[in-house]
């Protein structure tokens, strides 16, 4: 097991006295069984765990009533090991989305607080297909609303790939202290870190392809498990999706690639299918967004707080969650380049795509700028109480759009920027430069 974020918690949900059962929403694969089965064996004498996915029987135990007294009668008849120990027990309800009947029971464990519940869901509200029988189901299932505490999980972000390739707590100080002091990198750790960003590049955060690279470091064993892993994005496509959507979902799902490779990475309906529209694929995109595979990065049409506010809802970029999964779906040796040094294949989605990466497995949202005219700013965030912008340079270089807005503070109102690349901490006038590496420390708003 590699150290994850989610350790944490799930030992603060514990320790809080009253805690709701708990659901941890994320992309398939991402790590959420096992991290939530490391913790219960480490924290309960008893764990019981029922993987809807797996086991559809298991769905029959939820059938009848759902007060725990019966629950608890129906589980230990069908399941021979299973111990029920107020306070000592914890169950396990794994891939809960195939299963409304027990979601809908958290409300009765709650109110019955006897045990722990914690859940998994890589679909949940996902727009889908079901049987008759199944449609029946949730029809009659309740969301627990108030009843439950809900975590989103991400695949492993870079600072936890840096604590699998063991770097400790005191290197991750002496970077922010860094940052914080504007002053460079010690030469020997810029080069290691940038190493193992190029490599966090190709591998991406998936935990089966993290673990493969660093047992084999064999990249063609790597992105094996990766598009085994698309696979099983598109296999959830066909199973999941409404009959009228399985198509469309899934092509566009495979346009990503070709939205990012153009000079305006705009998402266009169009780059699905020539005259493509939005009546027709925009429930589809946001099914693959609510299964975790994608994040959207808004187009603001001003340059101040609150970003969300001024963010315009129709004009988006879309960026895989997932930076390892985005490079095996590129061309043939794209990973081999990446290796290199080389981050600016794809007219320098790669290296965005990366920053977005970062961003949004620290749990912000994503916005850039974008007017007519040409002038574009990446992304955007609230940073010390400030927009600031964030450029993406993979070589030294100037950005003229950022010169332009950082000129005029009078009409864009931003004072300070950010430029992302291959080189180390330094500082220009209002520009701070800072190594690729460093994005996971801007976690102050």
């Amino acid at each position: 097991m590699y150290r994850r974020k989610i350790e944490q918690t799930l030992k603060n949900w514990k320790k809080k006295k009253g805690h709701k059962p708990l659901v941890i929403k994320g992309c398939r694969q991402c790590g959420k069984t096992s991290s939530v089965m490391d913790f219960a064996r480490k924290n309960y004498q008893h764990v019981i765990c029922l993987n809807f996915h797996e086991h559809k029987e298991y769905k029959a135990f939820f059938a009848g009533a759902l007060d725990v007294d019966t629950l608890i009668m129906t589980i230990s008849a069908g399941i021979r090991d299973a111990r029920f120990v107020p306070g000592e027990t914890c169950l396990v309800l794994d891939e809960i989305q195939d299963c409304p009947n027990a979601r809908a029971s958290l409300k009765f464990f709650k109110l019955d607080g006897r045990y722990d519940v914690i859940c998994t869901g890589s679909l949940l509200g996902v727009n889908g297909y079901k049987t008759k029988e199944e449609q029946a189901e949730e029809d009659n299932a309740s969301i627990p609303v108030g009843f439950e505490q809900i975590v989103t999980m991400y695949p492993m972000d870079f600072e936890e790939w840096l604590w699998a390739n063991g770097l400790t707590q005191q290197h991750i100080d002496y970077l922010r202290e860094c940052l914080q002091n504007e002053i460079p990198v010690n030469e020997g750790i810029h080069q290691r870190l940038r190493d193992l960003l190029l490599r966090y590049t190709v591998v991406g955060g998936m935990p089966e392809a993290v673990s493969t690279f660093l047992e084999t470091n064999n990249m063609n064993d790597v992105l094996d498990v990766q598009r085994a892993i698309i696979d099983t994005y598109k296999a959830d496509m066909l199973k999941y999706a409404l009959q009228e959507d399985k198509s469309r979902i899934r092509e566009c799902f495979e346009s990503i690639p070709a939205q990012l490779a153009k000079e305006n990475k705009k998402f266009q309906y169009s780059v699905i299918r020539k005259g493509g529209r939005s009546s027709q694929y925009r429930g589809s995109l946001q099914w693959i967004e609510d299964a975790g595979i994608i994040h959207r990065c808004h187009n603001t049409y001003i340059t101040e707080l609150p970003l969300d506010g001024n963010a315009t809802p129709d004009i988006f970029k879309v960026y895989m969650t997932d930076i390892g999964l985005l490079v095996s779906m590129l061309e043939e040796g794209t990973a081999w380049s990446i290796l290199q040094g080389n981050l600016l294949g794809y007219k320098g989605a790669i290296f965005e795509n990366l920053l977005a990466d970062t961003l949004c497995k620290m749990g912000r949202k994503l916005y850039y700028f974008q007017k007519e005219g040409g002038l574009e700013l990446d992304f955007l965030i609230r940073y010390k109480g400030e927009c600031c912008p964030l450029e993406c340079k993979a070589r030294s270089g100037n950005s003229k759009s950022l010169q332009t807005v950082l000129k005029h503070p009078e009409h864009y109102h931003i004072y300070h920027a950010i430029k992302f690349g291959d080189y180390n901490v330094g500082r220009k006038g209002p520009i701070l430069t800072l190594p690729a590496y460093m994005a996971f420390l801007l976690t102050e708003v």
